[in-house]
Parts: structure tokens; sequence; C-alpha cells
């Protein structure tokens, strides 16, 4: 009984040890490149992405203005569209059993919409502001803009609080969401960066450089932030905009040094 607990307690300690050699490695570096685009609607102040289906989904925000819009994908012509109230500002979106979840800003909403008719069939309360939301195997992953993501059981809604960690130190402003690969990518509010989060640890693995993807010659006034990631399930291409983008881009990852 003694030799397997210390075998036990050896696996323990090893096992950790790998888990802290990685994250004092710090993240793997890359830098993305564009391999092909697609039109946007600029009209999108754009918060979550998400395709399944042949169908592109874009809750786009702003108070008086938020929307939901379904496009065909990857055709990109408007299938349907539904006005959110005018008192919330909506922010990311997923579906989940047929289910569209999305979320609001500063209002503490959690909305659910029939992802055919677009209409709200119910509301949900949240702790927080809302910013990014994803999903996985029965499990929604919430993003409030701090260094925290939030994991909520379904059906039960038990959350648990996950701290995401890069070099030691919190990664804050963590915003729009993407489930890839058994990792959560997630934007970084008011930067070109994307972070790759082991979802078990809350350490950022890779860290991916997407400045100079839009041309200057696409940006205008009212040309903001980088902001959307979605996967297309059939092919595995990984798609960005941002807000107010004219194009959605398809990535390629490549090491930076």
């Amino acid at each position: 009984m003694k030799s397997k607990l210390l075998i036990a307690c050896s696996l323990f300690v090893t096992a950790c040890c790998v888990a802290e050699d990685k994250a004092s490695m710090g993240p793997e570096l890359y830098r993305a490149v564009a391999v092909s685009s697609l039109p946007m609607e600029r009209r999108n102040f754009t918060q979550g992405l998400y395709i399944i289906d042949s169908e592109l989904f874009v809750s786009s925000g702003q108070y008086g203005e938020s929307a939901v819009r379904v496009y065909d994908w990857p055709g990109m012509n408007l299938l349907r569209e539904a006005a959110l109230p005018a008192s919330i500002f909506a922010e990311g979106l997923t579906l989940v059993d047929n289910r569209l979840y999305v979320l609001t800003w500063r209002e503490n909403q959690l909305l659910v919409l029939n992802p055919d008719s677009l209409a709200i069939e119910s509301i949900g309360r949240i702790g927080s502001e809302g910013w990014g939301i994803t999903h996985n195997e029965g499990n929604l992953w919430l993003s409030n803009g701090s260094d925290q993501l939030y994991r909520v059981a379904l059906p039960g809604g038990q959350v648990t609080p996950l701290r995401v960690m890069k070099n030691g130190r919190p990664v804050y402003r963590l915003n729009e969401l993407e489930w890839i690969d058994g990792r959560i990518w997630a934007n970084v509010w008011m930067t070109d960066t994307i972070v790759v989060i082991n979802p078990e640890t809350g350490i950022v693995e890779a860290e991916v450089a997407l400045d100079g993807l839009l041309p200057e010659s696409d940006r205008r006034k009212d040309t903001d932030v980088l902001n959307g990631i979605a996967r297309d399930p059939e092919t595995g291409a990984i798609w960005v905009t941002g807000k107010r983008w004219p194009k959605l881009f398809q990535i390629k990852l490549e090491p930076r040094h």
C-alpha cells in the first residue's frame, strides 16, 4: 500500500511540475495571416460570431441598434434579422440545442432566442456584465471583461469561475470567445490579440497577433477594434472580423519569435 501511495504521489508531483513548467515557459507566439476573405456588412458592430448548418449568426451591439442577423454561409446573403430591445446592448452569442444565447452588456441578462424566428423566448439573469460566450459539452463559458471566465453548467446553472493567467499574471478584458479543439480562444478587447486558453488550468497556452489584418484602405472613422471569432464546423477554418469591419478573414497561424 505504501509503495502504491508513493507511486501515486510521485505521478501527481510530476504532473504538477509539467503544468508549472508549461506555464513558466510562456505562451507559444503566432501571427495570423489572411488566407481569404468574405464581405461583411459594415453596420454590424460585431460582438459574437457563430457558424452552424451553413449559416452565420452575428450579434451586433450598441444601444438602440442591437440586433441579431443570420447570413447564408459562405454566401453572406442576409437571410433574416431581428432588432433587440433598445434598452440593451447586445454582446456575444452562441447556439446550443437549438437555443440561441445572446449576452447583454450592462443589463445582467442572458437572452434565449429561437434561432429560426429570432424571437426572444426567455431572459435569464447573470451576476455581472456580459461580454463573450461560447460552449462545449453542456457548458456555457462567459466572459465579463475581467480576468475571469465563468463555466455555467446546463441545465442546472452551476457557475464555476476560472482565472486566466499569462506568464503568471492575470489577463484582463477577455471578450468574444470561441471553443476550438478543446481550448477557448478569446479576443482581448482594445488589442489586436487573441489568447488561447486551457479551460482546465486557465493558462494562456498561445497568443495570436492579428495587427495589420484589416488594410488601412478599408478603415473608416467608425471602424472599431478586432472582435469576433468563428470556426467553420465543416472545414475547420477559423474566421475573424471586427466591429464595423467590411470583411471577414479566414486565417492561418504562423510562428513568430
